[in-house]
C-alpha cells in the first residue's frame, strides 16, 4: 500500500520527443524581451542562504557522494532541492 504522503504525479502533456527534435533556430523568441545593459545593471544575485547542519546518513550514501569527488555537499542539495520541489504544492 502506497502512503499517503507520496501524491500521484499528473502525466506530462509535453511532447517531449517533438520537443527533442527542434532546433534551436525553430523556437519563436518574439514575445520574450531582449536583455539590456540596464537589466544587468539593476540584476541582483540572490543565493539562498546556507545553514550547517548535522545528518546521519548510511555510511555507504555518504561514501558513494564523497566518491564523486569535490562539491559532494553541493549535489546533496541540489538532490534533496529537486525533491523539495517536486512535492511542494504550487
Amino acid at each position: 500500500m502506497k502512503s499517503n504522503v507520496m501524491k500521484k504525479r499528473s502525466k506530462s502533456k509535453t511532447n517531449w520527443k517533438k520537443l527533442d527534435a527542434m532546433k534551436d533556430k525553430d523556437i519563436d523568441l518574439n514575445d520574450i524581451p531582449e536583455l539590456d545593459e540596464e537589466f544587468f545593471r539593476n540584476a541582483e544575485i540572490r543565493l539562498p542562504e546556507k545553514q550547517p547542519v548535522t545528518i546521519r546518513l548510511d555510511a555507504d550514501v555518504l561514501s558513494w557522494f564523497k566518491k564523486q569527488g569535490k562539491g559532494y555537499q553541493t549535489r546533496i542539495n541540489k538532490l534533496l532541492r529537486s525533491y523539495m520541489e517536486t512535492h511542494t504544492k504550487n
